[in-house]
């Protein structure tokens, strides 16, 4: 019979030699004992059942062959809740937590607490986003909409087990509002950003499991952006908040767009716990065509 720390060390060298992330071995042995990084490691000389090894092994080959471990296990965690994904959808990365975070201490400073703000999450995917807004400020009004029939059923089941009440809309960036006449207080999206040429110099982990639609955005990572700062005049209303997540190093020219379709707009470049230029926040008074203000930057 195989011990726990056997399984480990076997797992550690397989990935590797794979050129995977070695702790993955840890993670997946977690899910199939249903425990905790401290048991599991207080029971380290435990012998392991035997179909829980297989499954295991099973596993652990498949992360080798570069299936993401969130796949595998379906799920990831994201600002405290454990979220459900699949290859439908991009996994939530810790970067996004600061976008929530910011768009967060934002919305309090602009419209107070208590205040039912009308939010949208654009693309929201596994609906981390919009479900983080939904659960930590419950007094939003939140819809998320994704272009993905697939991703938004994903979005709904992690509402629905999180106890969120958000509305979804299935539909391409802002023209279902555009169509509908909605307009938001607040417009918060992490959409596709990375250059196409990047695919070449990225792992397979990412490139060949994660949706590419999710992930790409024409030659420079821009397209969406310059789409929204075509679109978003037509849902903002005059007092309102835009948080984007952006490419590091794309922030500059994210700005740029933005001030271009509001030039009286309040906008910034957060840089996330790395130091990478990682989130776009824009505050505006009035939308183009109503009353100017002063510019700031």
């Amino acid at each position: 019979m195989t011990k726990v720390y056997e399984a480990l060390k076997w797992a550690s060298l397989f990935l590797k030699e794979k050129n995977r992330d070695e702790n993955a071995g840890e993670l997946l042995l977690r899910y199939f004992l249903d425990t905790n990084r401290t048991t599991l490691l207080a029971n380290l000389r435990e012998e392991l059942d035997a179909e829980v090894e297989k499954r295991f092994r099973g596993a652990v080959e498949l992360h080798g062959e570069g299936t993401p471990v969130q796949y595998i296990i379906g799920h990831e965690e994201f600002y405290g809740r454990s979220f459900r994904v699949n290859e439908c959808v991009l996994i939530p990365r810790p970067e996004t937590e600061e976008l929530v975070l910011g768009a967060l201490e934002r919305i309090s400073r602009l419209f107070g607490d208590g205040q039912p703000v009308e939010t949208v999450d654009i693309g929201t995917g596994s609906g981390a986003i919009a479900v983080s807004l939904k659960l930590e400020k419950p007094e939003l009004t939140v819809t998320a909409s994704d272009i993905s029939d697939t991703a938004l059923a994903v979005a709904r089941g992690n509402a629905e087990r999180l106890g969120a009440e958000v509305e979804f809309v299935q539909g391409d960036l802002l023209q279902p509002f555009i169509v509908s006449g909605r307009r938001f207080d607040v417009v918060i999206s992490n959409p596709p950003y990375i250059p196409v040429g990047d695919s070449v110099d990225m792992s397979e982990v990412v490139t060949e499991h994660e949706p590419y639609s999710a992930l790409f955005a024409g030659e420079d990572g821009l397209d969406l952006y310059r789409r929204f700062a075509e679109e978003l005049p037509s849902v903002l209303k005059e007092k309102a908040l835009v948080g984007f997540e952006v490419g590091a190093g794309q922030s500059g020219a994210v700005m740029e767009l933005l001030r271009q379709a509001f030039p009286t707009a309040h906008i910034e470049t957060v840089y996330d716990i790395n130091g990478k230029d990682r989130m776009v926040f824009m505050e505006t008074d009035a939308v183009p065509g109503t009353v100017k203000r002063q510019n700031h930057e």
